[in-house]
């Protein structure tokens, strides 16, 4: 249904930048599944249809199972009577596996994605190291690989020591609910959550971002406009998730450095990248930007085939529906939106623009000029950025190569 849904709401930029970078002939080449879901018990992998109300579910097995916590925002509703404080409340997202999985395939696939690089030269005339690199890919390659474990649950402990649990995951084995009532906190706080048991969490616990109804938020993309994804070409995006150490985008952690300084917001990283890549994303952005929620794609669990397209495909609408979730979170906060050239970030942003007037007071958008692929399309035209911010005021949303042209701009912010 996820991927049908892709298709469906693919947009025409999104079309033209698959057919120009021959994204179909790649992902043809790619496995379409890794492993396979009858490495899941039968009982477990036909109830999973069931969701949180399988009545079959049951807690996870430490010694046969792992889950990955995700980092939240916690936040208060907005009550009509603004004098009325409701308790912080918060989405919870959990994704639940079986240990040790996928070494048997890991190879194959290694290879595949091996082969492909092979096509750009790795390892030839670039001075890669051609086993190094196959070791990183396979590293890499695992959280594609590892056999999913629906119907589970977990207890996490809140601040105030009370257990709740997170769960049953469904058939993508990850599990997302709204609780209520954490223990207040200050605005801008954070709170750890950890499993428990706590070995269960193999990149630890999850951190809780504590924020107010009022202040600054901030909506940022990751692939281009703060990482180096190289994000219209295949070939770019294999090499710069599998091979590549992630690097930022030159002049962006300062920025984003001036932005905290400035406008102390709570910070949201939405990417069309799937949740297989959480880990990996999360470790570069605590390494270079301002911690907060990432905002990933339940598209591709062991679907290496289905990566490509969850990065190029229906990508407007999946972040135009995720802003209006978070606006529905902080509708009274004041937003910044970042975003870059490459996809769809101008349409999507507009698009809230004029679906919520005056939430966002401004908009960067990076126009990217350093991806081939980027040359001879109208992409950074100002006809584009024209149509996709109609009836935007045009003070509100403006473009940029050097993260240096929007110091003053940032700090114009302050003052709003």
């Amino acid at each position: 249904m996820d991927k049908a849904r892709q298709v469906m709401e693919e947009t025409g930029i999104e079309r033209e930048t698959r057919s120009e970078g021959g994204f179909a002939k790649t992902e043809a080449a790619l496995p379409k599944h890794i492993g396979s879901r009858w490495n899941i018990p039968l009982m477990e992998n036909m109830s999973s249809f069931l969701g949180g109300h399988n009545p079959m579910a049951k807690d996870v097995d430490p010694k046969e199972e792992e889950v990955w916590l995700l980092d939240n925002t916690a936040y208060r509703p907005v009550h009509i009577y603004p004098q009325d404080h409701q308790p912080y409340q918060a989405q919870f997202v959990a994704a639940f596996f079986k240990k040790n999985t996928g070494k048997d395939v890991s190879k194959d696939v290694s290879k595949a994605v091996a082969n492909i690089a092979d096509e750009i030269g790795l390892g030839k005339n670039d001075g890669v190291n051609r086993s190094d690199a196959e070791k990183t890919i396979a590293e890499r390659l695992q959280p594609f690989i590892q056999t999913i474990a629906p119907a589970r649950s977990v207890d996490v402990k809140f601040p105030d020591a009370s257990v709740h649990k997170l769960g049953h995951g469904g058939r993508s084995a990850v599990s997302d609910q709204t609780i209520v009532c954490i223990k207040d906190h200050q605005d801008g706080e954070s709170a750890t959550i950890p499993a428990v048991p706590a070995g269960v969490t193999p990149h630890g616990p999850m951190l809780t971002h504590f924020a107010a109804p009022e202040g600054w938020l901030v909506v940022s993309d990751i692939d281009d406009s703060i990482k180096i994804t190289m994000t219209p070409s295949p070939i770019g995006i294999l090499r710069s998730t599998f091979v590549s150490e992630p690097a930022p985008i030159a002049g962006m952690p300062e920025l984003y450095a001036q932005v905290t300084q400035t406008l102390n917001p709570t910070w949201f990283y939405l990417s069309a990248s799937p949740y297989n890549l959480y880990p990996f994303l999360r470790k570069f952005l605590h390494k270079h930007y301002t911690p907060g929620t990432i905002i990933l794609r339940d598209a591709s669990w062991m679907d290496l085939g289905g990566f490509l397209a969850s990065l190029t495909q229906g990508t407007e609408a999946y972040k135009r529906s995720r802003i209006e979730k978070i606006h529905t979170w902080l509708p009274k906060r004041k937003g910044l939106c970042v975003g870059d050239s490459t996809q769809s970030d101008p349409e999507a942003y507009g698009d809230i623009c004029r679906l919520y007037p005056g939430w966002v007071k401004a908009v960067f958008i990076r126009k990217v000029t350093d991806v081939a692929e980027m040359k001879d399309t109208d992409k950074n035209t100002d006809e584009r950025f024209e149509k996709a911010f109609r009836d935007v005021p045009r003070d509100v949303w403006r473009t940029f190569e050097d993260p240096k042209e929007l110091y003053e701009a940032v700090a114009s912010l302050k003052g709003m």
